[in-house]
């Protein structure tokens, strides 16, 4: 009799748990799946053959040029036959350098912007980036080349360190293990007999895990400014001598970039409208007391490395003030040449008066831990006040678009 009870039981348990799995699908059921992420390159981008952009630029070609000419020495380093992917098409490198020779070949003897937009929509294919999910459109944010004042000696006023690459930091490529995780990599580090995430932000900078070790570039004064540093990627430090050196990303500590201002708009320090990193700079001065509190949020630690020339982007080419922006190079061909449509600052006596519509031919030559996805994008404004100012503030939405010259076709030369 037990044991029938039992049986009894355990049969009204599983009765009692169909019926709450029924209950739930019957729930989700009534919703459509949601639209997934974009995942693959082949999503990223659509072609396009109708409602094409007007191909008209705010700049002057100068910048253009240096930024292609820059670009072609990435591309000479590739094997010519290697391929890119852009969209559901394939291009191989020498199509992909063929189309920027042209385009440098048509600025430097249009002088007539609806010609070169006439020529642009006859001669190149265009492919449209997908965007975000909920609007289709990018959102562009800036960067910018800082300057810091900088020690290469600690002392009381120098007590922020930025650190070149650690030599215990390890990439371990995963596809070496499993064949589904072919482009997935790891940093780590080996402690004793395991292989252990490498130190966080909080274990560098507070609990000292790197003292000691000879690894400092330099000091700054203040922890913001290094934080700054880091979320740019690259800067200028100014030492007491007046001699300069430029400082750029050389790898990290392999923990997910999280954003600083999220968490201060999410803990209501400052509202989503009035977001800006002037803005995180002049509440983290008012409250020195959230400091910590704030800038750990970010695990996300950078190495950096001593540059001989303007700031790198992940082609290990100098970005061009203007012309280069920062993807996902997950999702997009590196070096492509790319249009975009959105908006940028009028200032008038050093501050933002306005922002207008501007469109202009950029290249894809760098990326950030904060761009992911297909709607993400980040424009390299250079340095200064308005590069500052523009970085700073600018976080609109606009379009994206990637060119590149149809092929030849069959029989024709």
């Amino acid at each position: 009799m037990r044991k029938i009870s039992s049986i009894v039981q355990n049969g009204h348990k599983i009765l009692i748990f169909c019926i709450i799995l029924c209950f739930i699908i019957s729930i989700y059921g009534c919703y459509q799946t949601p639209k997934m992420d974009i995942q693959t390159p082949e999503q990223a981008l659509t072609p396009i053959a109708y409602d094409l952009p007007t191909f008209a630029d705010d700049m002057d070609y100068h910048l253009l040029e240096q930024a292609l000419l820059r670009n072609m020495e990435y591309l000479d380093r590739l094997d010519p036959a290697y391929i890119f992917i852009y969209g559901p098409h394939a291009y191989t490198c020498r199509e992909v350098r063929e189309s920027q020779e042209r385009l440098l070949d048509l600025i430097q003897i249009m002088t007539e912007p609806k010609e070169l937009n006439g020529i642009i929509r006859k001669e190149f294919n265009v492919y449209k980036a997908a965007g975000r999910m909920e609007s289709g459109r990018v959102l562009f944010t800036g960067y910018f080349e800082p300057l810091y004042a900088a020690s290469p000696v600690p002392d009381e006023v120098y007590r922020y360190p930025i650190y070149g690459m650690p030599d215990d930091l390890i990439k371990i490529d995963l596809s070496m293990f499993r064949k589904d995780l072919e482009g997935k990599t790891i940093i780590a580090r080996i402690d004793g007999n395991k292989v252990v995430p490498y130190f966080s932000k909080i274990q560098i900078e507070t609990e000292g895990a790197l003292q000691e070790r000879g690894l400092e570039i330099a000091w700054l004064k203040d922890p913001v400014d290094v934080a700054f540093l880091h979320i740019q990627g690259s800067g200028r430090l100014r030492f007491p001598d007046g001699e300069t050196i430029c400082v750029g990303y050389q790898t990290s500590n392999g923990w997910a970039y999280q954003s600083i201002g999220r968490y201060m708009i999410e803990q209501s320090y400052v509202t989503p409208e009035e977001m800006s990193m002037q803005k995180i700079r002049e509440y983290l001065s008012d409250h020195p007391e959230t400091v910590d509190e704030v800038l750990n949020y970010n695990p996300s630690y950078i190495f950096f490395r001593v540059l001989d020339s303007d700031p790198l982007g992940n082609i290990n080419v100098p970005v061009t003030p203007g012309r280069s922006i920062a993807l996902d190079d997950k999702l997009f061909p590196k070096g492509g040449l790319c249009f975009i449509s959105t908006e940028r600052p009028v200032l008038e006596n050093g501050e933002i008066k306005e922002w207008i519509p501007f469109s202009r031919f950029v290249l894809n030559q760098d990326t950030g831990g904060a761009i992911k996805g297909a709607g993400r994008a980040d424009l390299f404004w250079g340095n200064g006040l308005y590069a500052e100012l523009a970085a700073g503030h600018m976080k609109h939405n606009g379009d994206l678009y990637f060119l590149i010259k149809k092929p030849l076709r069959a029989g024709k030369n």
